[in-house]
């Protein structure tokens, strides 16, 4: 076997017990959870937003940005839901490059996994502890899931692990909302199969035992764009395709028919200062038609403390190192007419 076995990881348990959290706080994510799932049952009518780096790769420039979202959130909470987008594990079209924090908690180091499960777990908890703000990860990898399943309050399973067994298995044993963005081909079935599949009960291998899942009521769907065989992106978050999503979700009679938009990637050919327009575009499909507003909980939105990007060891606080975010200031300005447009 082409691998070299380094050395065991201790297994979620042992490192819950190891770094817990109190129970305060695991009151106040309990109570997050049910809010947020209120939005998504459509008992509350608040505006989610999934917003963040594209990856946090620091936990002290992650923390001031958390903090300036907290802030925000108490300006605007009788409209908006924020979910800090805690984002630790990066996926990588070619294999190559920055895999986030869990991979390499300093950028600039070699990759360090035992050293990188415990950062992501200090960091959730810090965003938690000192913001009252429960977050947001990727589920790249299903096994890993439980190393924060007491911290995270909503996962997203990605383009390009939609349609894996393992993930949407997974995500029918979560009981928080989990996000399933169209495959990169933007083939729509293919993300309402993840759905249906997550809503369903099944039993499955999971980190070596055999489990049953109940099925997840509160997986949905993200749009995000997606890419044609010239490799050219095309968006997926006009009226027409948000009406379209409604069609699907009517005819496969799901639970809590929900679309969080995505308004980077695909949708703005990572054009990131079109992330702005493009909300506003979906709050006035909103806006026109009721039924899209019904299913319309959200977005997900690119965002951190400086415009941009910037190549590892740049050494700009705050600065994304993988895809382009827009910065602070237009970040709360946004936050701010999304409020006060609802």
């Amino acid at each position: 076997m082409n691998m070299n076995f380094k050395r065991k990881l201790p297994i979620p348990k042992e490192i819950k017990e190891m770094y817990p959290i109190t129970p305060a706080l695991e009151q106040m994510k309990r109570e997050r959870d049910e809010e947020i799932k209120a939005v998504f049952s459509g008992k509350c009518e608040k505006l989610i937003l999934v917003i963040g780096p594209c990856s946090a790769d620091s936990e002290e420039a992650m923390l001031n940005y958390a903090h300036r979202l907290a802030k925000v959130q108490e300006q605007t909470r009788e409209k908006l839901l924020i979910i800090p987008r805690v984002y630790t594990n990066k996926p990588r079209t070619v294999g190559d490059g920055y895999k986030g924090m869990l991979h390499q908690p300093d950028p600039e180091k070699e990759s360090d996994l035992l050293g990188g499960i415990v950062a992501i777990r200090r960091m959730h908890t810090r965003v938690l502890a000192e913001t009252g703000l429960s977050t947001a990860d990727e589920m790249l990898y299903p096994e890993n899931h439980r190393y924060l399943s007491d911290l995270l309050s909503y996962v997203a399973v990605g383009a390009r692990s939609v349609e894996d067994q393992q993930h949407r298995l997974t995500a029918s044993g979560l009981n928080i909302p989990c996000g399933m963005k169209n495959p990169t081909s933007g083939n729509l079935s293919i993300m309402m199969n993840s759905i249906t599949a997550a809503q369903h009960p099944h039993a499955f291998i999971y980190r070596g035992w055999e489990v049953e899942s109940t099925g997840n009521q509160y997986a949905h769907a993200i749009l995000r764009g997606y890419v044609n065989k010239h490799g050219e992106s095309h968006p997926n978050y006009h009226y027409e395709d948000l009406a379209l999503t409604a069609r699907l979700y009517a005819e496969k009679k799901l639970a809590n028919p929900a679309v969080i938009v995505d308004t980077n990637h695909a949708n703005s050919g990572k054009q990131y200062m079109e992330q702005v327009r493009i909300a506003k575009e979906v709050m006035h499909s909103r806006r026109h038609s009721e039924e899209i507003r019904k299913l319309v909980k959200g977005l997900m939105i690119e965002s951190y403390l400086e415009d941009g990007a910037q190549k590892i060891g740049d050494g700009i606080y705050g600065k994304s190192i993988t895809d382009p975010c827009i910065g602070w200031a237009t970040t709360e300005r946004l936050l701010l007419e999304l409020a006060d447009s609802l």
